[in-house]
């Protein structure tokens, strides 16, 4: 992917050590257990000394995995590093973050959306802690920096804007952009009294070459229609607005995932 764009690699190997919720000393006495999150390890006298032995063969596993990744683009790719995080669950979203901050895109490939553990540690850290997209590629799509015909799903809200902007080499390298509103309204504090010219004109003014959809929902959800339109322009990508608040972040990632099971395997560019 990054090959076809001459674009740099950054690649972050993790390997969290599982998780238990145990109850502290301080909820024994009774009344609502206060909860602490802890490594998993043998109830034994010298936890320290376990847990100690299992951050030091984590850490070598990882070294180890870096190497062979090393060994692997140093035959494919010159334009790429390597970095290791070693780190309990509750800090994998920090250490995403530390490095989408510095990076133009996350990708988030098959096996992180099929962890309900990691991916949404993954995706709360590089998406909403950072204001840089995230490009969600599921098992069976076509893993692309070039997609040829892209479908924006657009409904004049901040996080469309901020999804096309982001997204605007991919969008004026595309041979065709469809921008599909599902019932939109045609006022002047809405979409505007011609639905969808106005991101259209943006996006022409930017050299995509651009056309305008308004697929209505019959009662539909819009990401059941926007799904069914990619399938009909032969889109092999979707660019979309990520929503919701700190609160909402795991039931974003779940929606993202069960909206891709069963729909058309395409990578789905988003950005809040």
């Amino acid at each position: 992917m990054c090959a076809e764009v001459g674009a740099y690699l950054s690649v972050l190997v993790m390997s969290p050590p599982p998780l238990v919720m145990v109850a502290s000393a301080a909820s024994l006495g009774g009344g609502i257990p206060e909860v602490a999150w802890t490594t998993r390890t043998r109830h034994c006298r010298t936890g320290t000394t376990v847990h100690a032995k299992r951050f030091s063969q984590d850490t070598a596993s990882l070294e180890k995995r870096s190497r062979e990744i090393h060994k692997l683009l140093r035959a494919t790719w010159r334009c790429y590093d390597v970095d290791i995080a070693n780190c309990d669950q509750a800090s994998v979203g920090d250490a995403v973050r530390q490095r989408a901050l510095c990076n133009d895109l996350t990708i988030v490939g098959p096996a992180l959306l099929n962890d309900i553990n990691l991916g949404p540690l993954v995706i709360n850290g590089s998406l909403f802690d950072t204001g840089k997209p995230v490009l969600v590629v599921p098992k069976g799509a076509e893993a692309t920096l070039s997609p040829r015909r892209v479908l924006v799903g657009w409904d004049s809200r901040v996080e469309a804007s901020r999804s096309v902007r982001e997204a605007l080499d991919l969008l004026s390298g595309a041979e065709e952009v469809r921008v599909a509103l599902v019932d939109p309204e045609a006022t002047w504090t809405g979409s505007g009294a011609e639905p969808g010219a106005d991101i259209a004109a943006y996006l022409t003014r930017h050299g995509a070459r651009v056309s305008v959809d308004l697929p209505p929902s019959a009662g539909k959800p819009v990401a059941t229609i926007l799904a069914q339109h990619a399938i009909d322009t032969s889109a092999n990508m979707i660019v979309m607005g990520a929503y919701g608040s700190r609160r909402l972040r795991e039931r974003l990632f779940g929606g993202v995932t069960r909206w891709i099971v069963g729909k058309p395997p395409l990578p789905l560019f988003l950005a809040r």
